[in-house]
């Protein structure tokens, strides 16, 4: 099963029945660094709105697709707040990976990751920055990077098999 967390309407991209998409519904809250997520609710964000149960929804996958506009070689706002409270999918334990330390998996899924950016004119510089950005994910969801694609529009979504 693929979740898809993407800023662009769901009509612009080719999904699978059992695809899981999390879009912008305008009502996410921020991330507010409390750690309940690994202390009061295991694996569940205390936040009550339509996101709380990202970290789930990244546990139950095995392809993480990212869809969003290249924001200076990151993710748009919206992406970015949804990463940040999908922490929950990662345990406070530590482990070390390929030389680091790192959160070890709640889960016992690996994840596959494919991010595809869109915006005019992004730089070289940026673009160098969102593929090491999308690697530093990867490692931290002990998962891969199966490509980084960037587009020059978020039409070019339309019809593109994720």
């Amino acid at each position: 099963m693929a979740l898809i967390i993407s800023d662009v309407e769901s009509k612009l991209l080719n999904l699978k029945d059992e695809d899981i998409i999390i879009e912008n519904n305008g009502h996410i809250h921020p991330c507010i660094g409390c750690f309940g997520c690994w202390v009061k609710t295991p694996g569940r964000c205390i936040i009550k709105d339509d996101y709380s149960d990202t970290g789930e929804k990244l546990g139950k996958c095995n392809e993480l697709i990212i869809v969003s506009k290249c924001t200076y070689g990151s993710y748009s706002p919206f992406v970015k707040n949804v990463l940040d409270r999908a922490i929950s999918y990662i345990h406070p334990d530590f482990v070390i990976r390929k030389g680091e330390m790192h959160h070890k998996r709640r889960y016992d899924n690996s994840i596959i990751m494919k991010v595809y950016f869109y915006g005019e004119a992004i730089s070289e510089q940026e673009k160098e920055t969102a593929r090491n950005l999308a690697k530093a994910n990867a490692v931290n969801y002990d998962g891969l990077v199966q490509k980084v694609v960037f587009l020059k529009s978020r039409d070019e979504l339309r019809g593109m098999s994720l």
